[in-house]
């Protein structure tokens, strides 16, 4: 018995468009449950990653905070270890006997205000010494602003001469040179001794 091919019937017009409807519908589903899965996977990536800065963000923080705390106890250190040398050693600082000295001065008024680490003094001079744990050439223009805002903020001492000095556990060579042109001693710890370079200073 010969085998005959199945019947196929024309498809009518009505379910050639039924055939094509379904075929948009299964494609838009698929397609809308693409869409649904990647924004899902964006929201939960987004998320995650929103997650990871606000940890790295805190991380950070507790480190920035800790770097400040160690940094502020190592300028602390420095600003003790140079105002006893000078209190306890000698006063005879600049080709001066001072007779006062004090540290962590901050005087202010309306308009301004500073902060002096070391201040000396006697009837016609002022010493004013900057102190930092490892000074950096970029702080001269800081310590050269302390005898204009000093003269300022203490009116009583407008007519001194006023010595400026920076104070470091540490130089470096660029650093010295610098000061050496802008007149401020420099003061160093070498060893256990604190060396005091002011061949080359300048009254302001």
């Amino acid at each position: 018995m010969t085998n005959l091919p199945p019947c196929q019937i024309p498809l009518t017009y009505e379910a050639l468009m039924a055939s094509i409807y379904d075929s948009n519908r299964y494609l838009t589903e698929k397609f809308a449950e693409s869409d649904r899965r990647r924004k899902e996977s964006e929201a939960k990536f987004d998320k995650e990653m929103e997650k990871s800065h606000v940890e790295w963000v805190k991380r950070w923080k507790k480190i920035d905070e800790a770097m400040g705390s160690w940094g502020n106890n190592f300028g602390s250190f420095a600003e003790e270890y140079f105002f006893n040398s000078f209190e306890n050693e000698q006063q005879n600082f600049f080709g001066e006997h001072f007779n006062e000295i004090r540290k962590k001065i901050k005087p202010k008024n309306k308009d301004i205000e500073d902060e002096y680490d070391i201040v000396m003094y006697n009837d016609s001079y002022v010493a004013i010494v900057e102190v930092k744990f490892k000074a950096h050439k970029n702080d001269i223009p800081h310590v050269l602003k302390k005898a204009e805002t000093f003269r300022i903020l203490c009116p009583d001492f407008k007519e001194f001469n006023i010595y400026l000095g920076l104070a470091s556990m540490n130089f470096y060579d660029e650093l010295e040179q610098e000061c050496i042109e802008h007149g401020i001693a420099i003061i160093k710890q070498v060893g256990d001794t604190v060396v005091i370079n002011d061949a080359h200073l300048k009254v302001y």
